[in-house]
């Protein structure tokens, strides 16, 4: 699997809210940070739980990729996420490694969504 679709799978995965597939794409170091929401979750077993949280308060989540760019050992990918209310852009920074996702910095504007 190349990069790009290393990060469709992934994308996909979050979309199902399919934590297993989204479990199976992380590099066991995995760090996971949403730097507009101040937090981090480091190692597997941490940031499954941290995303299984973030699906189990927003059980509505879908995102929409905007543009998706990648390289060697990097992607990133802007999107548009959505609820049933409301929505919000950002932008995903995925350093990876061995064909797995060693970390997710995550932007966004999520402080100040738009209504739907």
């Amino acid at each position: 699997m190349n990069e790009r679709e290393l990060i469709e799978r992934y994308n996909a995965a979050w979309n199902a809210q399919d934590i297993d597939a989204i479990h199976e794409l992380h590099d066991p170091e995995i760090v996971f940070h949403n730097h507009t929401a101040d937090e981090r979750a480091e190692g597997q077993d941490a940031v499954r739980e941290h995303i299984a949280g973030i699906f189990r308060n927003n059980p509505t989540l879908r995102f929409t990729t905007r543009s998706l760019r990648v390289g060697d050992d990097f992607a990133v990918c802007e999107w548009t996420a959505s609820t049933d209310s409301k929505e919000w852009d950002g932008v995903d920074v995925f350093p990876l490694r061995n064909g797995k996702i060693a970390r997710k910095d995550v932007y966004s504007a999520s402080h100040r969504p738009r209504e739907r």
